[in-house]
């Protein structure tokens, strides 16, 4: 059977670009992240690949191959990632040497560094308007000269069109070394179905609606103090069938990994009365006027999950939606669930950390579709893809502070600002 292509993912998270390409049929054989606690999250979820826990500025293509060597990689077929991008400059004054765009600078540095057969870049969709497009029109130019044709015209993804249960938005870019074949975005499978039938039309699914990914959850109880797990006492749905405790379905090409059979991070908040009944009496599909929080609605994607406000602005918890049925915000879980994680991926065991690394995550189902577009123009066939069972990890991990993580990877603990407990509810 052949090797797995390898990736090296960049800004990596908790890991759900990770998680859709090795679905496709990639080893992850390194990431890099500079947040303590998500680089947990990731160490514990891809057991078998180099976690890196620094600035990406700090990390060089030496150091990656040497480390991956180790773990019985010998190179790196991929780069993904998706560098925050905030400094639009003056006229005049190229952009991509603006101080606040050296992480995209870096991400760029190390593709030069590896010369991968192909990267994906993965932003916000404002940088593909207004005055922002010329930013991005100076990183294409970089790649052209640096021997990739990127796909064009390049294009925002919708990653309820990929069979996610939420709306959110992210431009991607494919770059393909031009030695090799080039790739291309992958068709929507999801969508609006055409009234007139055609012989021509792909086969296309309806979006899916938020409770179609968390409708068996829906009726168990959140916990709210410790997070000791639920048995899966129910059988899953056709489409929560692929999000289930055994890699399958979507995930079925994953590496298997040991975890207990139990479905943790059903966690959520303590709310008060008042707020109660504000979250009983709002509309399904509309936004609560005090809080501002989102009421689901069960025919209808999620809105788009966030991780809340950048660590340079405190850390504040993001928003979570209302459930569509119970007059509560969603659980950890039913938000993986509606990023298309499985339930066998764990989060950290706190409602603001499994948040967070859900929110600043790419929605897996989303990444296994680009990664499948590579894969198919490498020629490479997932039916040749080894699976392997990874042994069990330490799950004291999944519960660390970011002091406890930082000392861990032995870095700064004020990396990431302690958080302020603004939150309406």
């Amino acid at each position: 059977m052949s090797k797995r292509p390898t990736v090296l993912d960049l800004f990596a998270g908790c890991g759900g670009m990770s998680l859709g390409l090795e679905a496709a049929g990639f080893d992850i054989a390194c990431s890099v992240e500079f947040d303590p606690v998500h680089s947990l999250i990731h160490h514990y979820n891809f057991p078998y690949s180099v976690t890196i826990c620094r600035d990406i500025s700090t990390v060089s293509s030496e150091e990656v191959l040497t480390k991956i060597e180790e773990k019985g990689f010998r190179e790196i077929d991929v780069i993904v990632g998706g560098p925050p991008c905030q400094g639009f400059s003056h006229i005049g004054k190229r952009q991509l040497d603006d101080e606040r765009n050296k992480l995209v600078y870096e991400y760029v540095r190390l593709i030069r560094e590896f010369i991968p057969k192909y990267f994906i870049f993965e932003n916000v969709p404002g940088i593909a308007s207004g005055k922002h497009n010329e930013f991005l029109r100076e990183l294409l130019i970089q790649f052209e000269d640096m021997g990739y044709s990127v796909a064009t015209p390049y294009r925002v993804l919708d990653a309820s069109h990929y069979g996610v249960a939420q709306a959110r938005k992210r431009l991607i870019l494919i770059g393909s070394r031009k030695d090799q074949k080039a790739a291309s975005y992958p068709n929507p499978t999801h969508g609006k179905l055409s009234q007139e039938p055609s012989l021509f039309q792909p086969d296309v699914h309806p979006i899916v609606g938020s409770s179609t990914a968390i409708r068996d959850l829906e009726d168990i109880d959140v916990f709210i103090d410790n997070d000791n797990g639920i048995e899966p006492c129910f059988n899953y749905g056709n489409y929560s069938s692929n999000l289930s405790l055994k890699p399958s379905g979507f995930f079925k090409k994953c590496h298997i990994r040991d975890v207990e059979q139990r479905i943790f991070n059903h966690v959520g908040s303590q709310h008060t009365e008042v707020s109660i009944n504000r979250f009983s009496e709002a509309n399904m599909g509309t936004t609560e006027k005090i809080s501002r929080f989102y009421k689901l609605h069960p025919e209808k994607p999620c809105n788009t999950l966030r991780a809340g406000t950048n660590s340079d602005h405190g850390a504040h918890t993001a928003p979570r939606p209302i459930h569509y049925k119970h007059p509560r915000c969603i659980s950890v879980r039913e938000g993986a669930r509606l990023h298309s994680f499985p339930d066998w991926f764990q989060f950290h065991r706190t409602i603001w950390h499994g948040f967070r690394e859900i929110g600043n995550a790419v929605a897996p189902l989303l990444a296994k579709s680009l990664g499948e577009q590579l894969i198919a123009a490498m020629g490479l066939s997932k039916n040749e893809f080894k699976i392997y069972n990874l042994p069990r990890q330490n799950e004291k991990i999944l519960k660390l502070s970011m002091t406890e993580a930082a000392n861990y990877w032995g870095v700064n603990r004020n990396i990431i600002p302690v958080r302020k407990r603004v939150v309406n509810e």
